[in-house]
């Protein structure tokens, strides 16, 4: 790590532990990487992956699909969720499931069974495939040049009522680019300790988007009037932590604070130490305390 203050120091577990703790998760606060060692986990080359969209006249009905699913799943299964347009840009909207299952390809293919049976899908690409096909699979979704506006919290739990307000929001999308996607997060990620590292959110739940897309400039106070309506009435339904990744700059309170949680306090304090001047800002920032 290149500090504030021009030193290189070596991050990791035996020297500098309280840095190497902070810049994994903490963001650019804490200096600039000019080095990664990383430990990698093997997958694949082959998966069981895709998706599976259905009308969205069932999404009230897929989407507690899913919330059942994703009550208990093995770690090599992950599912997100959402409601999106059809991919053809002509505005019809979908209820949708995206698999990935790491493991052996016959369990993917019994874990992944119930999903390709269930309801009336319009679209079913779930089967063998690359790990990185499967990766850039959504790419297109997101051409160069779009106009976007995303909003994102933890669900304290996903309800009936939360599942009914998505679905009745998403009905009044008016981008053919829009999409209110759900994270799962479950497994090893949920078995490490919350002072562990700088991400404190480790309880198996949803992060819930308004991830929203369009491309006229003329059409941004309508377009973003939407997102942050959809985002307003899913507040009931919202816990108090936030994903770091997905705040904006309009955000109302300390949205920082509620990114980093109970970690948020020694975060501050080693930003005191390494980034006494808040030289690296540009970012989620961590004020120094």
């Amino acid at each position: 790590m290149v500090t504030a203050d021009g030193r290189v120091l070596l991050a990791s577990t035996e020297e500098n532990a309280d840095l190497f703790w902070a810049v994994r998760g903490g963001g650019g606060n804490f200096g600039v990487a000019a080095s990664f060692e990383y430990r990698l986990h093997p997958v694949g080359p082959t998966i069981t992956g895709g998706l599976v969209a259905h009308p969205f006249a069932a999404a009230r009905d897929v989407l507690r699909f899913y919330r059942d699913l994703t009550a208990s799943l093995p770690d090599e299964l992950v599912l997100d969720a959402g409601l999106i347009h059809a991919p053809d840009g002509s505005g019809t909207k979908l209820a949708a499931i995206l698999v990935c299952h790491c493991g052996s390809l016959p369990a993917g293919e019994s874990a992944t069974r119930s999903i390709k049976e269930f309801g009336s899908p319009v679209m079913t690409t779930i089967g063998p495939m690359d790990y990185s096909a499967l990766n850039a699979m959504l790419n297109a979704a997101y051409p160069r040049g779009a106009l976007n506006y995303w909003k994102s919290n933890f669900l304290a739990r996903l309800s009936d009522e939360a599942i009914d307000t998505m679905t009745e929001c998403f009905a009044k999308c008016p981008s053919p680019m829009g999409q209110a996607p759900l994270e799962h997060i479950h497994g090893a990620v949920t078995r490490v300790g919350i002072g562990d590292t700088a991400f404190p959110h480790r309880t198996p739940g949803y992060d819930f988007l308004v991830l929203h897309q369009w491309m006229d400039p003329t059409e941004n106070d309508r377009q973003i009037g939407w997102a942050r309506n959809t985002y307003a009435a899913m507040q009931p339904f919202m816990s108090s932590g936030r994903y770091v990744n997905y705040l904006d700059h309009d955000e109302a309170g300390d949205p920082v604070a509620a990114a980093y949680g109970p970690n948020y306090r020694r975060l501050r304090e080693l930003k005191s130490k390494y980034d006494p001047s808040n030289f690296f800002h540009m970012n989620q920032n961590i004020k120094p305390a």
